[in-house]
């Protein structure tokens, strides 16, 4: 075995190990978080509950906990924003899965918030979500300085708002009724899945209070491991097992959508994606040891099979 295969296999190794124990972590507080008051809003909770709690990967709270750890922050507080991005996730996913949108009966393995409840409810599901996750953040326990807080919100509104997510998921809409070229797709995806990416490797430095001018190659690799991410998702959206994967597949070509994959084929998209996470891998050269988890994400982003 070769020094870089041993890296690697170590690399692979700790993140089995972090991320097991991230999923345990954050199902835990989640559970702390959103207990079932005794009251008519119990329904709203379950509704929450059954879609915070359980499955998924829970990559973002660990790009929170791999980027932080770059800077030895401590672990409650990047679990907490952990968290607080999970939870504006979450809230995606629960409106991307409604009748008016994607209209999907299954997600994470289990069936959609509006499956299980009813469509009302789900709406207020994701409402509440999307306001506790900013509710979560600016709470001292997250952070004992109040610009740090500040900060926070303001990039989680932003990566989460009509310049991040919702306008990505807009432009995913007018794809249904249009053709995208590779560089609209690229920033659509940029929009829809990069900018929460962005922010939870961004958040690790902003905890540590590094300042923006220091954050640069971070953003790098979150930029690239972004689009890697979705560039495996329209490949698995091909090939995938929909056991494995928990949700429907095939739904963009049956839609007609442009992807990364039906622009660039198949061979083609599995080249780029392998180059950006060599590329989001560079970005990380000025590191040591310490960016070993964040390396390791980066490689799993394309080996993944769910």
């Amino acid at each position: 075995m070769t020094v870089a295969e041993g890296d690697v296999d170590a690399g692979s190794r700790l993140l089995e190990d972090a991320q097991a124990e991230i999923v345990e972590a954050t199902d835990r507080l989640f559970d702390q978080l959103l207990p079932i008051p005794d009251d008519p809003r119990d329904r709203l909770y379950a509704a929450m509950r059954h879609a915070a709690i359980g499955g998924g990967k829970r990559l973002r709270p660990l790009l929170v906990r791999a980027a932080g750890d770059l800077y030895h922050v401590d672990r409650t507080p990047t679990l907490r924003v952990g968290a607080a991005v999970e939870a504006m996730h979450v809230y995606s996913l629960i409106h991307d899965d409604l009748p008016c949108m994607d209209d999907d009966d299954l997600r994470r393995g289990k069936p959609t918030v509006h499956r299980a409840y009813d469509e009302a409810t789900a709406v207020l599901a994701g409402d509440s979500l999307h306001a506790l996750a900013f509710e979560w953040l600016v709470d001292p326990v997250t952070h004992a300085d109040p610009f740090v807080r500040s900060e926070l919100v303001r990039e989680l509104a932003r990566a989460a708002g009509p310049a991040g997510m919702a306008g990505g998921q807009m432009m995913d809409l007018a794809a249904e009724t249009a053709q995208f070229d590779l560089p609209t797709v690229t920033r659509l995806q940029q929009l829809k899945t990069g900018a929460l990416i962005a922010f939870s490797v961004e958040a690790g430095a902003i905890l540590a209070r590094i300042p923006a001018e220091g954050r640069t190659p971070l953003r790098g690799y979150a930029r690239d491991i972004g689009l890697a991410f979705q560039i495996a998702d329209d490949i698995m959206d091909v090939e995938g097992d929909e056991e494995l994967a928990g949700k429907a597949l095939h739904k963009d070509e049956a839609a007609g959508k442009a992807t990364f994959v039906t622009l660039m084929g198949l061979d083609r998209a599995r080249e780029q994606a392998r180059a950006l996470v060599d590329q989001a891998v560079g970005h990380l050269a000025g590191f040591g040891e310490e960016a070993t988890l964040l390396r390791a994400i980066a490689r799993y982003i394309v080996e993944r099979d769910r």
